[in-house]
């Protein structure tokens, strides 16, 4: 079983989610009574939707990590899973994604997650020249 089918199984167990497809067309997504909330695009690579406000909230905390990629005007960061401890961060990040699309009235349209917008390199190759 591969990590994202790890994690996607963990969060379809929780009670606020329901399992359906990507509005973007690539991949399943998790989503809440408000909104999308998870998009799964491949083995290792997750959409995650946040608030603008939670995004300026943790922007530090978020960008010192190396497995999530923020994209300039985005309100999604695509978490890159490597390993178990990414799974973790996936799953608190959703936690606190939840919590703040529960504060602010359902979207009508889903913004565009960040599939074909960011490039993960492996952790092995990104330090090398």
């Amino acid at each position: 079983m591969t990590l994202a089918q790890r994690a996607f199984e963990r969060l379809h167990a929780w009670p606020d989610l329901t399992k359906g497809p990507a509005s973007c067309g690539t991949g399943r997504a998790l989503r809440s009574a408000h909104d999308e909330i998870v998009h799964f695009h491949s083995d290792r690579d997750v959409d995650l939707h946040l608030t603008h406000r939670a995004i300026q909230r943790f922007q530090y905390d978020l960008g010192g990590s190396s497995a999530i990629h923020l994209v300039p005007g985005s309100r999604w960061v695509t978490v890159h899973l490597d390993c178990d401890t990414d799974v973790d961060l996936l799953l608190s990040l959703v936690s606190i994604a939840l919590k703040a699309h529960q504060s602010r009235p359902a979207s009508d349209l889903p913004p565009g997650c960040n599939f074909h917008r960011v490039t993960v390199l492996p952790r092995s190759a990104a330090g090398e020249v």
